[in-house]
């Protein structure tokens, strides 16, 4: 085998570098945190240890969906996508890959991966809700971008379903526990990608994105949107205690983290710089992660609910 790969190294090169870039696609970095939210909406639904085949069905159907969602998302950007330093590089800005294979590849990823969660869940619910949030996220979000900054709020709501397709798998029911973790990622993704747009305001508005900071050129209603959303995390975060069983470790790690995050915003408030709105995001990416492990623990660990 190895005497046949030195024989043709450039063609191995070359399929490597397809592989690649049609990974790339899949947006691999979000698509984790998609399926970790998945997962926390399936053990929850559980109550405790789920149904681990229902859960890798699930996993494996919305992979799909989401990977066909970001090759659209990409698909339908790829003029934007060239005028921004931080995308020109990607597959089809770059001319790695024809816009025609890439609308093939993400429509045939949708489908499947739909097919799959109605041919592999109890009810058509998981399916469903895969539907939609694809739909929302590609039909509605994606052209919001063009037309007004609340793209964002609209963008939150597809963002925020995933948890959802995870408590359906495994419940075949959406209760108030499904709909507290859809508010804790509806929330958490205001702050997060207002200091995406923030730093990037320039590149954004080169490429005729309409967002928040292109309209706010000293970062006051930004920093100010940031600051309110991070509060309201505050609430939000506690909501799992009041329609869910969440018990005081939840209660105590989510306010501790939703206040860390809270600072952060603060921060970028009195001294609107890129490094600071960079802390934001990163902030942000440790807050949900974190807050997930927490509800799971608790849960799992059984610990008392508040009175």
């Amino acid at each position: 085998m190895k005497a046949i790969l030195s024989v043709y190294p450039e063609p191995l090169a070359l399929l490597r570098a397809r592989f690649a870039d049609y990974g790339q696609l899949l947006k691999p970095r979000v698509l984790v945190l998609v399926l970790f939210t998945v997962a926390t909406g399936a053990i929850l639904a559980a109550g405790g240890a789920p149904s681990w085949a229902v859960v890798i069905h699930t996993l494996i159907g919305t992979t799909l969906v989401a990977g066909g969602a970001s090759a659209l998302n990409q698909w339908l950007e790829r003029d934007t996508d060239a005028l921004m330093q931080r995308t020109r590089n990607r597959p089809l800005p770059a001319g790695r890959l024809s816009p025609a294979e890439v609308f093939t590849f993400g429509l045939l990823l949708a489908i499947t991966g739909a097919t799959y969660l109605l041919c592999t869940m109890p009810t058509t619910l998981p399916a469903l809700l895969a539907a939609i949030t694809f739909a929302s996220y590609i039909a509605v979000y994606t052209p919001l971008k063009r037309v007004t900054t609340l793209n964002t709020l609209v963008g939150a709501v597809p963002g925020a379903m995933p948890p959802l397709i995870g408590y359906a798998a495994v419940r075949g029911e959406l209760t108030g526990e499904a709909w507290a973790l859809f508010a804790v990622v509806f929330v958490w993704q205001i702050p997060h990608f207002l200091a995406i747009a923030w730093m990037y305001r320039d590149e954004y508005e080169r490429a005729g994105l309409v967002m928040l900071p292109g309209f706010d050129p000293d970062g006051r209603i930004t920093a100010r949107q940031m600051i309110l959303y991070c509060l309201a995390l505050i609430p939000a975060g506690l909501m799992p205690l009041v329609v869910g069983h969440a018990g005081w470790l939840y209660a105590a790690g989510a306010t501790l983290l939703a206040v860390y995050f809270l600072m952060s915003a603060v921060r970028f408030a009195r001294q609107r710089t890129d490094g600071l709105a960079r802390r934001v995001l990163r902030t942000s990416l440790l807050y949900l992660p974190l807050v997930l492990i927490l509800i799971v623990v608790d849960r799992w660990l059984n610990f008392p609910a508040l009175p």
